[in-house]
């Protein structure tokens, strides 16, 4: 998996990646939780995320946001971090410019970064939200969501309730088009501590389900 430099907003920004075994492999970017909390690309939750698609055979970035690790710049509480993201994305597409997908997987911070960006970028066709912090940051721009996914919670999130991930999702199936799955992983934490495996297991249901369902956004 080799460590890469590409150009961002306020300077460089470091991320890993792996490339597809195709030349029309599909792409994934993968967004990690508030540095503020301590949170990198080498956070679990995003090296599992990283690893599920790998495993099935997508072209995949982890980076790390303005200021953590090499990446240069200053953390801004999120405007300068989705700029990061986007970034991000313009580096991946420009290596995998025949790419038959395009899916983006936060966890934490990262999962509303990954929906801000969900919007602006209609190229993406699916989602991944892991312990999407919808007590603590506004999702309201998500109207309407332009593409399905999945959000996940852990049964003992301790940072964010149950009840406010799904009442965002309830709000978000009330679209036409649109379904947003939520999954909750029996006994997980905010961060899934030894409950990664059963994570994994979710996410990759998930995706097999999503394969075999009719083209959907």
């Amino acid at each position: 998996m080799p460590e890469v430099i590409f150009n961002g907003p306020e300077g460089r920004l470091e991320g890993k990646y792996h490339p597809g075994p195709e030349p029309d492999s599909a792409i994934a970017l993968i967004l990690h939780p508030s540095p503020q909390h301590g949170g990198s690309m080498n956070n679990k939750v995003v090296y599992t995320l990283f690893h599920t698609f790998v495993k099935r055979g997508f072209a995949v970035l982890r980076f790390n946001f303005r200021g953590v690790g090499r990446s240069q710049g200053v953390f801004t509480k999120g405007e300068g971090e989705l700029s990061d993201a986007a970034s991000a994305l313009d580096w991946l597409q420009s290596y995998n410019q025949n790419s038959r997908e395009c899916w983006i997987a936060g966890c934490s911070f990262g999962a509303w970064i990954g929906m801000q960006l969900l919007m602006r970028r209609p190229e993406i066709t699916g989602f991944i939200s892991v312990a999407p912090p919808a007590n603590m940051y506004d999702f309201t721009f998500l109207a309407p969501c332009p593409s399905s996914g999945l959000m996940l919670t852990g049964e003992k999130d301790e940072i964010v309730p149950y009840e406010s991930v799904k009442k965002l999702v309830d709000k978000l199936n009330q679209q036409r088009d649109i379904n947003v799955l939520h999954e909750v992983v029996p006994g997980a934490n905010h961060f899934f501590q030894a409950k990664l495996d059963e994570m994994d297991e979710s996410v990759t249901g998930y995706l097999d389900a999503r394969d075999k369902a009719p083209a959907t956004r």
